[in-house]
């Protein structure tokens, strides 16, 4: 266990990362196809194939997700992941030839780097090829370059945000894992002690404001869309798609245990989960232990990420 989601076996993580126009987007790529579910809490999504991954559906396996920056723009992203999957055979099997199915979703990086430069589908494709089964970035890469979190008193008082990853096993040995870029609205705080670790800062620069507080006190600016934490669980355990949706719900668990205030009208939260086997496992503990490893991503994202077009990282603050 290395503790990154490429420790469930059949995961493979690339990115595509711009620093200068401070965006990105990052694949989960389970080329041998997975059971999904998706659960959408934030009120300003952005997603694309999310109808695909509810019950009652026809196609019963996904072959890879995609996380980008670029807002809407950046849905583009997974058509590059299509070709690179088609290229290779693999696909959901249609009297036309194969169909990759690619469930994607975004966040709003807009507003720090250059507005005009997004991901498209020739970036997606280049995550693909940088995909690999063991190591990962973290931090400001892939869909976390231009991530920012804390924006109730405008982005001038944001911190940097990022992506992160985690993974824990069960004690019969079935893992659980996480891939999160956090672009969060309110605060990333420390799950049981309350700490905020990143977020809204002082006007004075002195410390962090506390976005909740701001809020209940009338104090924060009126919010726009521009938010949101995006995410991938994956596991070997074994799920039916109505218990990876079930997961996914309690996987918000983790962003709500890790981020104050979280599925905002402002923020588009999405969580993606992939099961690559059929080994039987508890719907409840896979999900009681997936709200820990996306709350660990989550932390993991705002203490690795870097500063950036002038938006200091937590880390890099005096």
């Amino acid at each position: 266990m290395a503790g990154r989601i490429t420790d469930v076996a059949g995961i493979r993580v690339g990115h595509w990362t711009e620093r200068e126009a401070a965006t990105g987007c990052t694949v989960v790529l389970c080329e041998g196809g997975a059971v999904g579910g998706v659960d959408v809490r934030g009120s300003a999504p952005g997603t694309r194939e999310t109808d695909l991954l509810r019950p009652m559906n026809l196609v019963d396996r996904v072959h890879a997700v995609v996380l980008s920056g670029g807002s809407a723009f950046g849905l583009d992203a997974a058509s590059g992941v299509m070709r690179y999957l088609e290229e290779r055979g693999i696909g959901y099997e249609t009297s036309g030839g194969r169909v990759p199915i690619v469930p994607a979703a975004i966040l709003f990086d807009l507003d720090i780097g250059m507005a005009g430069v997004r991901p498209g589908a020739e970036e997606g494709y280049r995550a693909c090829l940088d995909a690999g089964s063991v190591e990962i970035a973290e931090g400001s890469v892939g869909a976390g370059t231009g991530a920012t979190i804390g924006k109730s008193l405008g982005i001038e008082r944001a911190t940097k945000g990022g992506i992160g990853t985690a993974s824990e096993r069960t004690g019969d040995g079935v893992v659980v894992a996480a891939l999160v870029a956090v672009n969060a609205y309110g605060d990333v705080i420390e799950p049981g002690t309350g700490r905020i670790l990143a977020g809204t800062r002082q006007p004075d620069g002195a410390g962090f404001a506390d976005t909740a507080r701001l809020l209940a006190g009338g104090a924060g600016k009126p919010g726009f869309p521009n938010s949101t934490t995006i995410g991938v669980v994956a596991t070997d355990a074994g799920l039916t798609r109505e218990q990876a949706n079930k997961v996914a719900q309690m996987a918000h668990d983790g962003i709500a245990r890790a981020i104050s205030p979280c599925h905002t009208m402002y923020d588009g939260d999405v969580i993606f989960v992939l099961s690559l086997s059929s080994r039987p496992a508890d719907v409840n503990a896979i999900g009681a232990l997936t709200s820990r490893v996306v709350s660990e991503s989550i932390v993991r994202a705002v203490r690795l990420a870097q500063s950036l077009k002038g938006v200091p990282a937590a880390g890099e603050l005096p």
